[in-house]
Order: structure tokens, then sequence, then C-alpha cells
């Protein structure tokens, strides 16, 4: 008998073809919620999750429990409460090295059109209200090239942001991080490190966070944060909005104590109402650090891959509880 698969979001097609080739496979109409997650640990053998699933220690201490397996699509794993999970016998795994090169391209962006004011000049040609090229004063933004790039974590994505930024733009790297990197992966970036927080936000010209969420690291931006980042700097978050409380930041750019920032996460998503919204010097978007089809379909496939190796022996690639 072939095991059982609840996947609670619709992945790319390919994907699901896969799965249902080697899988008894239920995909969910509508996200699962609490209730859905208790009976799916019940009724499946694995189960497909993402972000949006919240499986808290009440949800995984589900008895009787037939799952032996959470294969989360994503890297991050902060909405599963993973010593309840050790403790009900629960593995979990993840995507992290399909969304490394992804969400680094996205941070780049996000960070050249803060710099370049890209988004208002944008609404600005759309509203009509361009007047034509100007040598002046017309939507003067700031350069990057040669500037310092201090990240906030030093993981894959941070790395894989940094060899872009250093190669591309002549940026030098500067990044605090709770462990310290390898010498020669410092090397390799020309990378210098921080040990305090305050000291890289002191002197980055941009600050980019990637680190994961949680309660070690939720509001490590905020406005006792903030007050060290230079008038000039650039805020780039494609972590988790966790990280960054969002009224802070929003205060600092209409204050001007920052000077742009581009986010792609929020605390609460959908984003429908905030103080950013009415800011011009921020750019925001959907939570789209992966959404390419090359880096969903490789999540996907890495959750296949987790899956079958698991079935197979027991030990999966990218276990991660």
């Amino acid at each position: 008998m072939r095991p059982r698969l609840l996947i609670t979001r619709a992945l790319q097609e390919p994907v699901m073809q896969r799965l249902r080739a080697r899988y008894d496979v239920t995909l969910c109409d509508e996200p699962p919620g609490r209730d859905g997650l208790v009976q799916a640990l019940r009724d499946y053998d694995a189960v497909c999750s993402t972000i949006t699933d919240a499986l808290t220690s009440e949800v995984l201490g589900t008895t009787p429990r037939r799952a032996r397996i959470i294969a989360n699509f994503g890297a991050g794993v902060e909405h599963i409460d993973l010593g309840a999970a050790e403790q009900a016998g629960l593995v979990v795994t993840n995507t992290a090295d399909a969304v490394t090169q992804p969400t680094a391209e996205l941070a780049l962006m996000l960070m050249l059109m803060a710099a370049r004011r890209a988004g208002e000049g944008e609404r600005m040609l759309r509203a009509g209200r361009w007047g034509g090229w100007s040598p002046g004063g017309q939507m003067l933004g700031a350069g990057v090239h040669g500037k310092t790039l201090g990240l906030i974590g030093f993981g894959r994505i941070g790395r894989a942001f940094a060899a872009m930024a250093r190669s591309a733009l002549g940026m030098r790297i500067a990044y605090y991080s709770r462990r310290r990197a390898a010498q020669e992966v410092e090397a390799g970036l020309e990378a210098q490190h921080y040990p305090t927080l305050e000291g890289l936000l002191g002197a980055a010209d941009v600050v980019s966070l990637h680190c994961p969420g949680g309660e070690g690291t939720k509001h490590i931006i905020r406005a006792e944060t903030l007050a060290f980042m230079k008038p000039s700097a650039i805020l780039v978050n494609t972590a988790r909005g966790s990280v960054v409380d969002e009224a802070a930041v929003a205060q600092a750019l209409a204050q001007r104590q920052i000077a742009a920032a581009g986010l792609d996460v929020f605390e609460r998503e959908p984003l429908t109402q905030s103080p950013l919204m009415a800011l011009e010097n921020v750019v925001l978007l959907p939570h789209l650090g992966t959404a390419t089809v090359d880096a969903r379909t490789a999540m996907g496939m890495q959750v296949a891959d987790n899956l079958d190796v698991w079935f197979a022996t027991g030990e999966p690639p990218n276990r991660v509880a």
C-alpha cells in the first residue's frame, strides 16, 4: 500500500505529478488550520506543510498519530515546534538549498530599487506626474558601488547576496552573526565580521537581514537598533517579517532617520494596512523571495526527494529535526 500524503497548498504541476506517482496524495482545498492539521497527523503517513501551517506543540502532540514525517516546503521552520516534533517522534525536513539563489537575487533587486528610488519613480510616471528628464534634482537616488553591505545573518542566502554585491557592484562585505563564519569563507568574500550588532549597523551603508525568525530574532530591527544606522542607510528584509518592528521602521523612514527600505516580508501577511504604505521611500513587495517557476519547482522536487529517501532509508537529506 502506498504511503498517504497530505499537501496543504498546491505545488507546481511537475511536482504534483511526481508525488502522485509515488504516494496516495490528498491536496487541501484551503489551508487546513489547527483542526485540519490535527486530523492530518492522525490520517496520513506524511504531511507537506508550508510556512502558513502552525504546527504547534498542541498540534504535534496529537494522539493517536499516524504521521511520521513533516516535509516542509520552504527553508524556514519557525512555524514548526521542532522540540515537540522530536518528542513526538516526527521527522522534519526543509528545502534550504532551493531558496538560496532566488532570495539573494530579490535582496539585490530590493537594494537597488530602494537606492535608486525605482518604486517612487514608477508611481510618478504611471500617475502622469513625470515632467521629463532633468539634470538637476529630479529623483536623485544613491549609488551603491563600493559601499558597505552589512548582513545580519551569514548563512546560504546572505553569502549568495554578498557574492553578487561584491562581484557585480564592488561592495565591501560586513556581517554580524551568532556564529562566526569559517576563515576561508570570510577570505573568499573578503568579509569583515562585527562582533556586535550595533557595530555593524553603524558601519553599513546597506543593512540586509538574512537571519531566521523566532523569539531569538524578534524585532532585532527596532527603534533602539535603528538609531545606530546612518541617515543615508538602506534597510532590506527578505528574511522573516518578525525580525523587523514595522512601526519603528515606518517612523524612521518618515523622519529620514534612515534613507530608504526594501521589504518583501511582513509580520502579518497579507499586508493590507500599514503606515509603510503612505511612504515613498520604501519598496514593498508581496513576499516574492522564491517566486520563480524554477525556484518553486526545485523546492517541490526537494520535498519529493526528502519524502522518497525517508520512506526508502529513514535518513532524508534535508532533515532539521
